[in-house]
């Protein structure tokens, strides 16, 4: 019996993905008791989105890549659906329109589309690889510029720059040339005196308050004020688990987060900080490896597009923790406290596992 679980569970399983993922899992949980203010409940809660994100992993992980690229489409299909769905009966919360109630599960369909997207774009591209011209990037263009604008309309610009960039890098790795990227680039630089009008009030003042945060320091600067205070304060060593003061005495919004670094960086300082940059850097440099040894194009687009992810989750919720970036709401991967966001980053860990384990070996 246990030989079996094994085989269908462990086996199909990268090794040094699944330990430093566990590794980063156990980190969480210690952050966030510190960062709940001691509440256990709000662990076990965790501990619950962790036993389905890592059930959904495994179940990825022993899933063959060929499978996922038949389920791409229906899957960015069902994700776009459920796009139009909230638009048109979402939940609004904090003036935003961003959750669907399916029964007792509440959905957050843009946390989908993070997978579905990319994974739309890979199997087009392996398509179309044979016969791939201009009019493809063209149609992919489309592909992604509808979902993107579909969740700015909730509004939630964190998650559709997200969205964006997987796509983005979709396009980059099946050979978008420099010279469309510098012409795109320069067209969004344009674009922005347009885009600016367009923008929601909240939206401007984040931008606003990223140029100059003592502007408003009570106001729209709040939040990054105290989180660069909170690790600021940490120094190097930091002040020690369940010592911060930022997150304690709730000077730090949304400390089991999105700002769920500033607690880290206090407690922890900036070795800690290190420690958990390095366990990123093992696990996207370990998804650039599979990439390369991915056995069609879809694996390794996919892989490449979800490394680079992996990347810009951190490196955005970093920065705009830090003041380096203006504040969007992107959760800091693996600590942040949430749901639908594990499930989506497990399932990314997941597929990178499917496409090491199920790449061809040749035979030197």
């Amino acid at each position: 019996m246990i030989k079996r679980a094994y085989t269908l569970w462990i086996a199909p399983m990268d090794r040094t993905l699944l330990h430093t993922t566990l590794f980063l899992v156990l980190f969480s949980l210690i952050v966030l008791y510190s960062a709940s203010g001691e509440e256990l409940s709000k662990v076990l809660s965790q501990v619950r989105n962790l036993a389905l994100a890592f059930g959904v992993m495994g179940l990825v992980a022993r899933t063959n890549p060929q499978i996922l690229e038949r389920l791409a489409f229906p899957l960015y299909g069902l994700a776009l659906l459920a796009l139009i769905a909230v638009a048109l009966f979402g939940e609004v919360s904090h003036g935003a329109r961003r959750w669907l109630h399916l029964g007792p599960l509440h959905v957050q369909p843009s946390e989908l589309m993070k997978l579905a997207l990319p994974m739309a774009l890979a199997a087009f591209f392996e398509w179309r690889s044979r016969t791939l011209n201009w009019r493809d990037f063209v149609v992919a263009g489309l592909m992604l510029l509808v979902p993107v604008g579909l969740v700015l309309r909730q509004p939630d610009l964190g998650t559709a720059l997200l969205i964006a960039s997987s796509g983005f890098y979709i396009l980059y790795f099946a050979g978008l040339p420099w010279k469309v990227m510098g012409l795109l680039s320069a067209l969004a630089l344009a674009a922005l005196p347009l885009i600016w009008p367009l923008l929601h009030g909240y939206q401007k003042n984040r931008i606003l308050v990223f140029l100059d945060p003592t502007q408003d320091p009570l106001g729209a600067g709040y939040h990054t004020l105290q989180a660069m205070i909170a690790i600021g304060s940490g120094g190097v060593l930091g002040k020690g688990w369940l010592q911060g003061t930022q997150s304690h005495l709730d000077f730090l919004p949304e400390h089991t987060t999105d700002f769920i670094f500033a607690v880290f960086g206090e407690e922890f300082g900036l070795m800690g900080e290190l420690v958990f940059l390095g366990a990123m850097l093992v696990l996207i440099t370990r998804g650039f490896y599979i990439a390369n040894e991915g056995s069609t194009p879809f694996s390794r687009l996919m892989a490449g597009a979800l490394s680079m992810t992996l990347f810009t989750y951190t490196f955005v919720n970093m920065g705009m923790v830090s003041g380096i970036l203006p504040v969007v709401g992107v959760p800091l991967p693996f600590l942040s406290y949430g749901g639908t966001s594990l499930v989506t980053l497990f399932s990314s860990v997941g597929f990178l596992m499917s496409v090491h384990h199920h790449r061809k070996l040749v035979k030197q």
